[in-house]
């Protein structure tokens, strides 16, 4: 699971490969506390597929989450070829994620 700053966003997710599930949260946010381990979940179970899995903590970086349009946490954007394709707000089915993340790494 990769940790996301405003500095390397450009690095870890526009450029990258693969595609890549962005959870932005808080410390203080009850559904993120919620989502966390879900998303750990994920990203081991997609281990060694063709997907990254990053967290970006809203309170410390703001000018990402603010160039997408992050107004509610959690908030979890998928990025394919470093663009936003699909875009999740609140508690979300761990089978819902697994749905999407399939569709875009096939």
């Amino acid at each position: 699971m990769l940790t996301l700053t405003d500095q390397n966003f450009q690095t870890e997710v526009l450029n990258s490969k693969k595609p890549v599930l962005v959870d932005f949260w808080a410390p203080w946010c009850g559904p993120c506390k919620i989502m966390g381990p879900v998303v750990e979940e994920l990203a081991k179970e997609y281990a060694g597929k063709p997907v990254k899995f990053g967290k970006m903590n809203v309170d410390e970086n703001s000018a990402i989450p603010s160039k997408f349009g992050v107004m509610s946490i959690p908030t979890f954007i998928l990025f394919k070829d470093g663009k936003p394709v699909e875009q999740f707000v609140g508690v979300q089915k761990k089978e819902y994620l697994q749905k999407k993340l399939d569709a875009l790494i096939k």
